[in-house]
C-alpha cells in the first residue's frame, strides 16, 4: 500500500509542517505577484491506537481562491488521489488525507491567505502577515487573493523562469461566468494594480503599466478576443485618461485602427506627456512604415520619462529603423539600467522524498522519449556562452544590439562604435598628456561610466552573467581556452583559419581595469575633470579640442555587451564555416542534441531564422527538447504549416501534462492553435487531428483546446 498520490506530485516532509513554516519565514522576501500556492496535507494510516502520520506538499496554480470553501474543496478532492488499498483480506487501514493547509499569497495587501481543513471536521480561514502574525480574513482580502491567484496563473503560464518541480497548473478560468467574475474583480481593483509591480524593463509601475493590465492583455490577446479587454479599459479610461494607451492597443489588436487613432489623438490632446500613449502611437507608426514620425514621438516620450528604460529603448529602435545607427548607439548608451529581481519562489528545506508520477496514458503513448532528453553533453564553449544569462533591461538592450548588427554587420558596427565613443587607445593618449598638467588625475583611473551628455547614468547589476568568457579557435595552432578547457570538433577537416582573421575582436571603448567584469556592475563616479574632458573644451590638454568634442564615453555595461555579442558572433561564424566545409567535403556534420539546441538559440538571438529553424529540427532528431519545440511551434504557426504545427503542439502538450501543466488556457499552445483556426478554420484542424490516430488520452487533451474555443466563442472556431 502506497502512502503517495497516484497522479499528483508531492514532496514528503522530514518534519510534518516544515513547508508551511518555511513559507512563513520567507513571506517578507516576496516582492511582486508572489510564489505559487502551497498545498500541504497530512495523511494518516493504521488504527487510532497505532496511527502513523505523514506530511507532504506540492505547488499549484489555477485553484479558485475566492473563498475558504473553494480552497477547502480542493483539499478535499485530494482524498480521491491517494493510492487505493490493495489488501486481499478486508479493507485494512490504508492511508487517508486527515488534514491540510492551503496557502495563497495576496499580492495587493502583501499577506498570506490560509485555510486549514480537518477531514472530517471544520474549516478555519485566517491571514498571516509578513511578521507571521495571524489576523481575521475579510471579504476585501478574499477578493484581492482571488485576483492575485488568477494573475499568477495567467502571467506565469509559460514563463521559463517560473518553472519548478512539483508545480501543478490547473485551468484558472473554465466558464464564461468565471471569466465575467475575473473581469469584475479586475475592474474593482484596477487602480490598485500599480502595487503589484511590473515587467523588469519598467522602473516605476503605474496604473497603466503593471502586472494586472499585462495579465488582462495577455489573456484576451492570446485568444484573439481583445474586445473584452477594450470594454474594461474604456470604463477605466473615464477616471484615468492615460488608460487610453491600453484602449488603443486593444483596438489595434482588433483591427479597429481608426478607433485607435481617434482614441490616441483625443488622449494626447489632453495629456501630451503620457509616455504609454506616446509609445502606443509610436508602435502604430512603426507598423505602418513611418519610422521618421515614430522617432519624433519616441523623442517626446524620452523627454516625458527620461528615467525609464523603455523610453530610451523605443527611441533606439526608431533610430535603427531610420538607419541612423550612430544615433542608435548613443541612445542605447543612455538607457538607465535596472537590477533584475528574480521571481518570487519558495525556499524549502530538502524533502525526505520526491514523488513525480507519470500519468499512465502519457507513459503508454510513446510520444515522449525522456531517455533521449538525457543527451545533455555539449562543448564547454557553447554551454558557457554568456548571452543566455542576461535578464531584464540587459536582455532587452542586447536584443537591440543584435538587431543593430543584423542590419549593418559586425565590421560596420565596430566602425560606427569608434566614431561615436572614445576608444581605449585615444583615451589613454589623452590621459597621458592631460596628466602632465592635471594633478591627481592619473592614467589608470576608471572613467568608463560617464553618461551621454544630457542622459542618465546606468546602474544596476546582472549577477547571472559569467565573467570569464572562453576563447574558441578553429586553427591548428591551439585548441585550448585560456582556462585550460578543450574545444574539440567532430572532424579535424573542419579546422580553418584562426577566428581573429574572420571576426575582429572589439577594442575596449574606454579604459576598464576589469574588461570581463559582470555586465551591469555599478560604475564608479567620474571626477569633474573627467567631465570636462568629455565636453572636449581642450582646457589643460595638448590634444586638439576636436579629439573629444563629438565623442562620448561608453557605459561599462554596453562595453561588456559588445564582448557578449562578439562571443555569439564568433561561435556562430565557426559553426557556419564548419557546416560549409563539411558540405564541400560531402561529409556528415554531427552535433549532440544539446549542442543543436544551443546553436538554435544562438541563431535565433542573432536574427538568423532559417538557420535557427534547421538547428532546432536537428535537435529534435537527436533528443526530446521542449525549448526546441516551443520555438518551432511559433515558426510553424507563423508560416501556417498545419501538420507541423499540430505535431509540435501534440508533443509539447504531452510534455506539459507530464509535468502537471494541465491548464488548456492560457498557454502558448492554445494561442497558436487559435491562430491556426484563423488561417485554416476549426473544421480542418479537427479533421487533421482525427486522421492522426492519437492515443485516447492525448486526443482528449487536444480536444480541450477546441472545447475552450467553443465555450468562449474564440474567433476562428466554427461552431
Amino acid at each position: 500500500m502506497s502512502e503517495l498520490f497516484k497522479d499528483i506530485p508531492e514532496f514528503v516532509e522530514t518534519n510534518i509542517g516544515e513547508s508551511v513554516t518555511a513559507r512563513t519565514e520567507t513571506l517578507a522576501t516576496f516582492r511582486e505577484l508572489g510564489p505559487p500556492d502551497l498545498c500541504q496535507v497530512i495523511k494518516s494510516s493504521g488504527s487510532k491506537t497505532a496511527q502513523k502520520d505523514l506530511g507532504s506538499y506540492h505547488y499549484c496554480s489555477g485553484v479558485e481562491a475566492s473563498s475558504s470553501a473553494s480552497l477547502a474543496a480542493y483539499l478535499n478532492s485530494l482524498q480521491f488521489s491517494v493510492e487505493e488499498d490493495t489488501a486481499w483480506f478486508g479493507k485494512g487501514h490504508g492511508w487517508k488525507v486527515r488534514s491540510g493547509t492551503y496557502c495563497c499569497f495576496n499580492a495587493f495587501s502583501r499577506v498570506d491567505m490560509r485555510v486549514d481543513v480537518k477531514i472530517p471536521g471544520g474549516v478555519d480561514a485566517y491571514v498571516v502577515d509578513l511578521r507571521g502574525d495571524k489576523h481575521a480574513a475579510t471579504p476585501e482580502l478574499w477578493q484581492e487573493t482571488y485576483l492575485s491567484a488568477l494573475l499568477r496563473a495567467i502571467r506565469y503560464a509559460d514563463d521559463a523562469s517560473y518553472r519548478l518541480a512539483g508545480y501543478r497548473k490547473l485551468d484558472p478560468i473554465t466558464t464564461p461566468e468565471a471569466e465575467a467574475r475575473f473581469l469584475k474583480a479586475a475592474e474593482a481593483l484596477f487602480f490598485k494594480g500599480w502595487q503589484l509591480g511590473s515587467d523588469p524593463e519598467i522602473q516605476v509601475a503605474t496604473v497603466v503599466t503593471n502586472h494586472l493590465t499585462s495579465a488582462v492583455l495577455k489573456y484576451f490577446q492570446d485568444s484573439f478576443r481583445l474586445d473584452r479587454a477594450a470594454n474594461l479599459f474604456e470604463r477605466m479610461m473615464v477616471n484615468e485618461p492615460e488608460v487610453a494607451a491600453l484602449v488603443a492597443r486593444s483596438y489595434i489588436g482588433m483591427n479597429e485602427e481608426i478607433k485607435a487613432v481617434k482614441t490616441m489623438h483625443s488622449a494626447l490632446s489632453s495629456n501630451p506627456q503620457s509616455y504609454p500613449i506616446l509609445h502606443a502611437q509610436c508602435d502604430f507608426l512603426l507598423s505602418k512604415g513611418k519610422p521618421e514620425w515614430a522617432q519624433q514621438i519616441a523623442q517626446q516620450a524620452v523627454n516625458s520619462a527620461p528615467s525609464e528604460f523603455i523610453t530610451w529603448a523605443k527611441l533606439t529602435e526608431t533610430y535603427i529603423e531610420l538607419g541612423q545607427f550612430d544615433q542608435a548607439l548613443l541612445t542605447l548608451n543612455s538607457c538607465p539600467m535596472f537590477t533584475f529581481n528574480e521571481r518570487d519562489l519558495h525556499r524549502m528545506p530538502t524533502p525526505l522524498k520526491t514523488h513525480l508520477p507519470v500519468k499512465k496514458f502519457i507513459a503508454e503513448s510513446g510520444i515522449l522519449d525522456e531517455e533521449s532528453a538525457r543527451d545533455n553533453e555539449a562543448d564547454v564553449a557553447l554551454i558557457r556562452l554568456p548571452a543566455p544569462g542576461l535578464r531584464g533591461t540587459f536582455a532587452k538592450a542586447y536584443s537591440l544590439l543584435t538587431l543593430l548588427v543584423s542590419k549593418i554587420g559586425w565590421d560596420e558596427l565596430l566602425k560606427t562604435r569608434s566614431q561615436v565613443f572614445v576608444m581605449e587607445e585615444e583615451y589613454r593618449l589623452h590621459k597621458t598628456s592631460a596628466s602632465v598638467e592635471m594633478n591627481g588625475f592619473t592614467a589608470d583611473e576608471d572613467a568608463s561610466t560617464t553618461g551621454v551628455r544630457g542622459g542618465s547614468s546606468a546602474g544596476g547589476g546582472e549577477p547571472n552573467t559569467p565573467s570569464d568568457i572562453p576563447t574558441i579557435r578553429i586553427s591548428t595552432e591551439s585548441t585550448r581556452t585560456p582556462n585550460g578547457t578543450t574545444f574539440q570538433h567532430q572532424k579535424k577537416e573542419s579546422q580553418s583559419q584562426p577566428m581573429d582573421t574572420v571576426l575582429e575582436k572589439p577594442e575596449m571603448a574606454q579604459v576598464n581595469d576589469e574588461p570581463n567584469s559582470p555586465i551591469g556592475m555599478k560604475a564608479d563616479d567620474v571626477s569633474e575633470e573627467g567631465e570636462e574632458e568629455e565636453d572636449g573644451d581642450g582646457n589643460g590638454t595638448n590634444q586638439p579640442p576636436s579629439a573629444f568634442a563629438n565623442k562620448r564615453l561608453c557605459e561599462r555595461w554596453l562595453d561588456n555587451l559588445f564582448l557578449v555579442l562578439y562571443e555569439d558572433l564568433r561561435v556562430y561564424t565557426i559553426w557556419r564555416a564548419e557546416i560549409s566545409h563539411f558540405k564541400t567535403q560531402h561529409m556528415s556534420y554531427r552535433k549532440t542534441g544539446t549542442e543543436w539546441e544551443i546553436l538554435g538559440e544562438l541563431a535565433s538571438r542573432l536574427h538568423h531564422k532559417e538557420e535557427a529553424k534547421d538547428a532546432f529540427q536537428r535537435c529534435l532528431d537527436s533528443k526530446f527538447s521542449a525549448k526546441a519545440l516551443i520555438k518551432l511551434l511559433e515558426m510553424y504557426a507563423t508560416e501556417g504549416d498545419l501538420q507541423r504545427t499540430l505535431n509540435a503542439a501534440i508533443r509539447l502538450t504531452t510534455y506539459h501534462h507530464r509535468w502537471y501543466m494541465d491548464a488548456a488556457y492560457p498557454s502558448m499552445i492554445a494561442h497558436y492553435l487559435f491562430k491556426l483556426g484563423l488561417i485554416h478554420g476549426h473544421a480542418k484542424i479537427q479533421y487533421t487531428l482525427l486522421s492522426m490516430n492519437l492515443p485516447v488520452g492525448i486526443f482528449e487533451i487536444m480536444q480541450g483546446y477546441m472545447k475552450y474555443g467553443a465555450t468562449f466563442n474564440v474567433e476562428g472556431s466554427e461552431f
